[in-house]
């Protein structure tokens, strides 16, 4: 499955940062997660450093699949409103979801601590209105985040255009958000495992896989085989051709980002990310070298031809976009590209075993806009469910999530992360 077009700016920036062994003899482990971008990174990280013998194995390079043509905005705002989850679920759920993503950002950022240098940075969230249509699911966006705590605050028109520029009906401000560079982070994590006992393997494909009773038999596209005892298949967007029925919607999503650009014509974008409530929407944030990375437009294509052809108009079309909300910016797309992404119909994740492969092989889709947060919630969850204990997200995130009946439209969401 082609993920990219174009030219994802990490992989860039970086190169091909590190590089890692096939495997190509048989052998065992306690888990395999198959799968190495950020996904499998952040679940590997988790494994091995609480004592379990983790192998890691990639098709492609390491962090060559979406987390390269991931924008990385951290948000603990989901596309789908609380105010929808809460109709769909509950409240108390609905309020799950959004905290366990406001946590996941916390966590993100020990973890940058803890790894060094992956231009983790903490910012603002503006959530602005498209059009008056929009302005009254805002308002009730904002009472319900607001009744249980989340740090905001609301601007009309007036304080909007002044604290941002921006011409738009209103806004929600949020203090809790942050980005990073997630290919860097995604092989800062690799390297952890690694020292801790992991093992990680690139251009190495699983052919086939064989749960038992006691554990599961992968066998590799070269033959050889590895013994686990449980598996994870965090392989981003290529992981429902294991699941019996698609559980997500596969699209496409563009984006560019600019040359550097000064810092007084950034103001107050260079720590702060920017989405809208149409959807799909326009989104952005600043780099660490103060460039301006913006994406959206994003559409149903999912072939890579005609997604290829696409890159280049979207990108003018999204620079467009942004000099009309700017217009003092002269926004020049360096690097365009576009990148494969699944909408599940809740805008929510899944993690956990199905019921067409047994206890022992588990899933992590991280769908949505909130990839790198989803991932960062599923890797503790994860463990959890390997070490047979409890997790107070492990059923609302589970596949038995389906079975619930949605009370309304489910929302749509695009791929920030």
């Amino acid at each position: 499955m082609d993920l990219k077009s174009g030219y994802p700016f990490w992989a860039v920036k970086n190169g091909l940062f590190l590089t890692f062994p096939r495997l190509e003899h048989d052998h065992r482990c306690d888990v395999a997660v198959i799968g190495g971008g950020i996904t499998g990174a952040l679940i590997a990280d988790e494994l091995a450093g609480h004592g379990h013998h983790v192998v890691v194995l990639e098709r492609r390079d390491i962090g060559w699949g979406s987390s390269a043509a991931s924008t990385a905005l951290l948000q603990y705002e989901i596309d789908t409103h609380m105010v929808e989850l809460a109709k769909r679920f509950d409240e108390r759920r609905a309020v799950m979801a959004y905290q366990g993503c406001a946590d996941a950002i916390i966590e993100l950022e020990r973890l940058a601590g803890e790894l060094g240098e992956v231009s983790f940075e903490r910012h603002e969230s503006l959530y602005y209105a498209s059009s008056e249509e929009d302005v009254a699911p805002l308002e009730a966006e904002f009472a319900l985040r607001e009744k249980h705590g989340f740090d905001m605050e609301w601007l009309d028109r007036d304080a909007l255009k002044k604290a941002f520029g921006v011409d738009a009906p209103c806004a929600i401000l949020s203090r809790l958000a942050a980005s990073l560079d997630p290919y860097l982070m995604a092989y800062r994590l690799f390297e952890r495992v690694q020292a801790r006992g992991g093992e990680v393997f690139d251009r190495t494909e699983v052919a086939t896989i064989e749960p038992g009773e006691s554990g599961v038999v992968l066998e590799l596209s070269n033959g050889s085989t590895l013994t686990a005892g449980k598996v994870v298949i965090a392989a981003g967007y290529e992981s429902q051709r294991w699941l019996p029925t698609p559980v997500a919607k596969n699209r496409s999503s563009y984006a560019f980002v600019t040359d550097p650009i000064a810092t007084e014509g950034l103001g107050k974008l260079r720590h702060t990310l920017v989405w809208e409530s149409a959807r799909p929407y326009l989104y952005m944030r600043a780099t660490d070298q103060g460039r301006l990375l913006v994406g959206g437009d994003d559409d149903e294509v999912d072939e890579p031809a005609r997604r290829d052809a696409r890159v280049m108009e979207k990108a003018h079309g999204l620079a467009r976009k942004v000099e009309a909300l700017w217009p003092h910016l002269t926004i020049n797309p360096t690097f365009s590209w576009a990148g494969t992404f699944a909408e599940t119909d809740d805008g929510l994740p899944f993690f956990g075993p199905h019921p067409a492969w047994g206890p022992h092989v588990h899933f992590a889709l991280a769908y949505g806009g909130n990839g790198i947060t989803y991932s960062m919630m599923g890797a503790p969850l994860l463990r959890a469910l390997i070490e047979e204990r409890p997790h107070p997200l492990a059923d609302f995130l589970s596949f038995t999530r389906l079975q619930s009946e949605p009370t309304d439209e489910p929302g749509s969401v695009s791929s920030r992360a």
